[in-house]
């Protein structure tokens, strides 16, 4: 992981104009889980790959997932990004969209330079590009399902598999591509599917009831955006008709006072129990993903960074 982040630090030293370059740079280096590169780096060393290679594929990845969160900050009005001003309230929206889309555009280039045989090459490049248009289609869905009236948790859980874990599946079979071992990749598929999915419940619950001062975003943003995530469905599935109305209506406005929204829906989510619920259901995703590991019939001990992720991602508070 040190070569990764070194690369991030000098990739757009002397390039210019700074104010297309900067932001990658600004946003690429604030840190992060840096999960997408874990998995291609973990998964490349459990099936026996060559992880100098993995490192190219793991930039790629992890530069593809900053162009989507730069652009999904302006979509969200977010300010705070990992406690810091996100980049389109650092420069202004323009120098983000533009900076968001050269960003992407380095990701597939680092790919193309990735020193392995150009089949393999051919076949990351195709996993990159068909993961890119999923991302962009579980994004769609999710501004879509801010204003549907109709959207349910079923809408809710494929705007996720798409826009959260579709990234992550195609960390895990890059690596199994890269270290052709193609009998891996579909378990490996399922795998990051579920993890995913967890990894994003998680987020919602931390959203509004974290307590960790590190977690780096507006508490409560999700309410602030009319953001139907797994609360508000697991809520609406609890709620007796007066909350039931009260949560719809709560959903649909953009006018009341911040403070006093995002105290009225949390108290409407814990009449609903909803904190029970969304761990419920964390610990269900997690436990699809520890079958799916085992079904890759890896030894276990080659497996151990990725069993370790999923009992981290129990316990995570950021």
């Amino acid at each position: 992981m040190k070569n990764i982040e070194a690369y991030f630090q000098d990739f757009t030293k002397g390039l210019e104009p700074s104010n297309l370059y900067e932001p990658m740079r600004y946003i690429l280096t604030q840190g992060g889980k840096r999960l997408r590169p874990h998995l291609v780096l973990s998964t490349t060393q459990a099936l026996d790959g060559n992880i100098i290679v993995a490192e190219y594929v793991a930039e790629a990845f992890e530069m593809l997932h900053n162009f989507t969160l730069i652009h999904d900050d302006i979509m969200d009005d977010a300010p705070i990004r990992r406690g810091m001003p996100t980049v389109y309230k650092k420069w202004n929206s323009n120098i983000a969209i533009l900076s968001g889309d050269a960003l992407a555009t380095m990701a597939l280039r680092r790919l193309l330079v990735t020193p392995c045989p150009e089949t393999i090459r051919l076949k990351l490049i195709d996993i990159f590009t068909e993961t890119s248009l999923l991302v962009c289609e579980g994004q769609q869905y999710d501004l879509d399902n801010e204003t549907d009236d109709t959207c349910d948790l079923a809408a809710y859980l494929l705007c996720i598999e798409k826009k959260t874990a579709a990234l992550l599946v195609g960390c895990l079979r890059s690596a199994a591509i890269l270290s052709e071992r193609e009998d891996c990749e579909h378990a490996l598929s399922v795998f990051g599917t579920n993890l995913g999915i967890a990894f994003q419940l998680k987020d919602d619950y931390l959203d509004l009831y974290s307590e960790n001062i590190k977690f780096g975003k507006t508490k409560g943003g999700d309410i602030l955006a009319n953001k139907k995530t797994f609360l508000y469905f697991s809520a609406l599935k609890h709620a007796c008709k007066e909350d039931n109305n009260a949560l719809i209506h709560y959903f649909s406005i953009s006018d009341m006072n911040p403070d006093e929204k995002i105290k009225a829906v949390k108290e409407i989510f814990d009449r609903c129990n909803v904190q029970k619920d969304v761990e419920k259901w964390i610990d269900i995703y997690i436990s699809k993903a520890y079958d799916a590991l085992r079904d890759t019939n890896l030894p276990e001990e080659k497996l151990s960074d990725l069993f370790q992720l999923l009992e981290q991602l129990k316990v995570r508070t950021v």
